[in-house]
């Protein structure tokens, strides 16, 4: 795992306003944050020597800072079971990228039907507000969200977990078991503590973060920088 200070420290250098979807995890997973287990790759031969590392089945995504929106854009191949599937699936998104600096992610299947969202946005008077409601597709349509100003206690966090309108969908529903909320506060608390660290964030986006049986899982996630000035 890349040092924290030296994943923003290189973005800033190259003047940047976010980091790539693989930056912004490592970034999280810096701070405990649980993400998905993946490996950036880049020939074939690495995709290979990744997926038998992380074991199927497995979903591929380009990866770059300048890629946001991968899903609409066609650039994600998802529940991929075999290698003949894996290498089918990384040849066509290479052939998709355009420049020298062509990356795949490839990343472990999280399975989980309830999904969340967690971020961080800097209020130009309040400072670093930490968000949470429901995630996925679900996100921008219901606008079911609560925050807080950093930093967090943890009962603080977790109010929030039970402001949202969707909160029933984080106890034991459908055969499902309950969330694990000592880990989900805490995810929201260390946000607050990224927002209050590094003032050269923005903006954070942890969504989906997905309920894998109990444990919550960021599976996709982005950091975005402020500008100068």
């Amino acid at each position: 795992m890349k040092n924290k200070s030296t994943i923003l420290e290189k973005a800033l250098r190259e003047g940047r306003k976010t980091l790539s979807e693989y930056e912004s995890k490592e970034f999280l997973k810096s701070y405990g944050i649980p993400a998905t287990r993946e490996s950036l790759v880049h020939t074939r031969e690495e995709c290979t020597k990744a997926a038998h590392a992380i074991g199927y089945p497995l979903v591929l995504k380009a990866c770059s800072p300048q890629l946001a929106h991968k899903t609409e854009k066609g650039l994600v191949r998802l529940d991929l079971r075999s290698n003949q599937e894996l290498i089918l699936a990384f040849d066509d998104l290479m052939s998709r990228l355009e420049g020298n600096e062509k990356s795949i992610l490839v990343q472990e299947l999280i399975k989980g039907t309830r999904e969340l969202v967690a971020g961080m946005t800097r209020d130009p008077q309040f400072g670093p507000c930490v968000m949470f409601g429901l995630g996925g597709i679900f996100t921008e349509i219901l606008k079911d969200i609560a925050f807080r100003v950093a930093p967090l206690e943890k009962r603080d966090a977790l109010d929030m977990t039970q402001e949202i309108k969707a909160h029933k969908i984080l106890g034991a529903v459908r055969g499902m078991p309950a969330a694990d909320m000592d880990l989900l506060c805490d995810i929201l608390v260390k946000v607050g503590e990224i927002g209050l660290e590094n003032e050269s964030i923005q903006e954070i986006d942890i969504n989906p973060l997905i309920l894998s049986g109990a444990k919550p899982v960021a599976v996709d996630a982005l950091i975005v920088l402020k500008g100068p000035g």
